[in-house]
């Protein structure tokens, strides 16, 4: 048992495959929560997702948009979307791979945390079903168990999430160089860069430039078995198409409706 070691997992196409923020939303809107064009919103933030990566903008966007979507809305119902969001999607999207890693960390005593932008309610969820020690996340703002569209403190993002891992690491007196840490976007580059062992999981071409640069080992676990055709496009790719196409069903006769009354029009 290392007592002084832990690892620290980004979620989003770290742990979970694709963007947890999409498939909230989806839940959301299912409960009458969001509008038909917030899930639109959320279902383009995913394709972005899914074809470059993270954007600090594209991130601060969708921030805005979530927290005033969920503003005047309790915490109680949150956790009730959570628990179903991980039931019937979540569980289903964890990278198999990941999942053994988070395991080997367990087996060997590490502390594992969570660290990401999500909200903190998605990433308690994951964190307690698969057994973990903890979640830094982003905190929406609450009172009398109502949202009030607000965040406390900083979104987990960036440069705040290397922060919260070395206040997590003072805390409870680890020592960073022998820790390990996981993600898959530039932006998890300073969180990366706090550990001795950092790891490229899934990388965004960025940070699979940078992890080639510097000389970071990475893994991606999208990739599909070899008895697949070649010809296949990767894990990654299709999730793109699947987002897209999800998030777009339940509206598509509506738009196409509009699109050809405005031409006729």
């Amino acid at each position: 048992m290392r007592s002084g070691s832990a690892a620290f997992f980004d979620v989003d196409n770290t742990i979970v495959r694709g963007a947890s923020s999409y498939h909230l939303a989806r839940e959301l809107h299912r409960r009458g929560m969001f509008r038909r064009r917030d899930i639109v919103f959320f279902a383009a933030h995913a394709f972005y997702y899914f074809l470059f990566g993270e954007n600090k903008k594209h991130i601060a966007r969708v921030r805005a948009r979530a927290l005033a979507t969920i503003e005047g809305h309790s915490v109680a119902e949150m956790l009730a979307v959570a628990e179903e969001l991980y039931e019937q999607v979540l569980t289903h999207r964890i990278f198999p791979g990941a999942r053994d890693l988070l395991n080997d960390h367990l087996a060997q005593g590490d502390q594992v945390w969570i660290v990401t932008a999500a909200p903190r309610e998605v990433g308690e969820l994951v964190a307690r079903r698969l057994n973990l020690t903890g979640v830094l996340g982003t905190v929406a703002e609450e009172r009398d168990g109502v949202y009030t569209g607000r965040l406390v403190g900083d979104m987990m993002h960036g440069q705040h999430k290397a922060a919260a891992v070395r206040e997590i690491a003072e805390r409870e007196g680890l020592d960073l160089a022998e820790c390990a840490a996981y993600g898959d976007s530039s932006h998890d580059i300073p969180m990366l860069r706090t550990v001795g062992e950092p790891c490229a999981i899934n990388p965004d071409p960025r940070l699979r430039l940078f992890a080639a640069d510097i000389g970071w080992p990475v893994r991606d676990f999208r990739r599909r078995r070899r008895n697949v055709r070649s010809g296949l496009r990767t894990a990654g790719q299709a999730g793109a198409v699947w987002a897209v196409a999800t998030g777009l069903r339940a509206l598509s006769r509506a738009l196409l409706r509009r699109l050809v009354g405005h031409r006729q029009g």
